[in-house]
């Protein structure tokens, strides 16, 4: 079981039972890891923005995004054209001239781009380029933290590697060992102090931060490559929530407790997910994937819904009972810590 957990002086936080067996069967493909793995490769988030102006030829287009070599600029436009990111369309009436274009799908990997560059901006140390191997191995680090649960775990509080080791089954020692590592390079996890020998690892505010690239690459996988893709799974939902609710930002004079859940759809194995907490003076003093069948104040919608709200910033979509005011207070306060900074 996944015990309290702890932040700062926040009060213990309490989450869901999750078995090892459930975390074993989910560990290989997450939704928006796809997505979200095309950016360690910069040359795919330059030719992106490059296109944002229009279409190009081949030789326009290279010279924009810094004259790579031609073989490499070429693959990397065979991988966005497979997905449907971009399209070859006849340039001024003319067969012998190609430019590649943007479609919906790479507009909506623009947005996953800026989305990415904005989090890589807020970096702890100093402002990370999206073009800089820091955010190559700072994303690579995400998306395996992200695959192995690894988040999910460290969401609910601070574990060991040993503890992880035993709570995670279906990667071996080393693998985990590797992907703690990376992630304390990428200043994501800070070890803390403890009486028994073993370092726990917390999670930083710059991890929780990176829901923002997650959902904005969650929300292209389901809007355009659904059948291709990792389904969203309740997993998903507990860790996108538990992780990015202290970072909230709530009115002063907050108080009382609600309910956020996410309807499953879809095809989906699982019916609501979701997480409850406690307000009190404008801070959020507990929370927990325990959800309750008779909420008095809760909000809930499907997964698109929550797209829409944490994204975009429109709740309209969310169906809302008992007081408005603090329910849609978290969750237009989520969608302000993570997306209108």
């Amino acid at each position: 079981m996944l015990d309290a957990v702890s932040r700062g002086s926040r009060a213990p936080l309490g989450v869901r039972e999750t078995s090892r067996r459930e975390i074993a069967i989910e560990h290989q493909f997450r939704s928006g890891s796809y997505v979200l793995s095309l950016f360690t490769k910069p040359l795919n988030g330059l030719v992106l923005r490059a296109l944002s102006g229009g279409p190009l030829r081949l030789a326009e287009l290279r010279r924009k995004v810094g004259g790579p070599a031609q073989s490499t600029l070429r693959g990397n436009l065979d991988t966005l054209i497979s997905m449907g990111a971009l399209e070859k369309r006849q340039g001024n009436g003319r067969p012998s001239m190609v430019d590649n274009a943007l479609t919906p799908v790479g507009v909506e990997l623009l947005f996953v781009a800026d989305t990415v560059e904005a989090w890589l901006a807020r970096a702890p140390e100093m402002p990370v380029q999206l073009e800089s191997e820091t955010a190559k191995a700072s994303i690579k680090a995400l998306v395996s933290g992200w695959d192995s649960t690894m988040l999910r775990a460290l969401a609910v509080r601070p574990f060991s590697l040993t503890e992880l080791d035993n709570l995670i089954s279906a990667y071996s020692y080393p693998a985990l060992e590797r992907r703690l590592a990376a992630m304390r390079l990428a200043d994501f996890v800070t070890p803390m102090q403890s009486s028994n020998g073993a370092t726990p690892y917390a999670v930083a505010d710059w991890l929780r931060l990176a829901i923002a690239p997650l959902l904005a690459a969650i929300r292209s996988e389901r809007s355009h490559m659904t059948n291709e893709t990792a389904p969203l799974t309740r997993i998903d939902v507990e860790t996108i929530l538990l992780l990015a609710l202290p970072l909230a930002d709530l009115a002063p004079d907050a108080v009382g407790v609600s309910q956020l859940a996410v309807h499953g759809g879809d095809g989906l194995d699982w019916r609501s997910a979701g997480v409850r907490l406690s307000v009190d003076a404008g801070q959020i003093k507990s929370y927990t994937s325990k959800l309750e069948a008779s909420a008095e104040n809760w909000v809930r919608g499907s997964a698109a819904d929550w797209f829409n709200a944490l994204v975009g910033g429109d709740s309209r979509q969310l169906e809302v009972s008992g007081d408005h005011a603090l329910t849609l207070d978290i969750v237009h306060g989520l969608h302000r810590a993570l997306f209108a900074a």
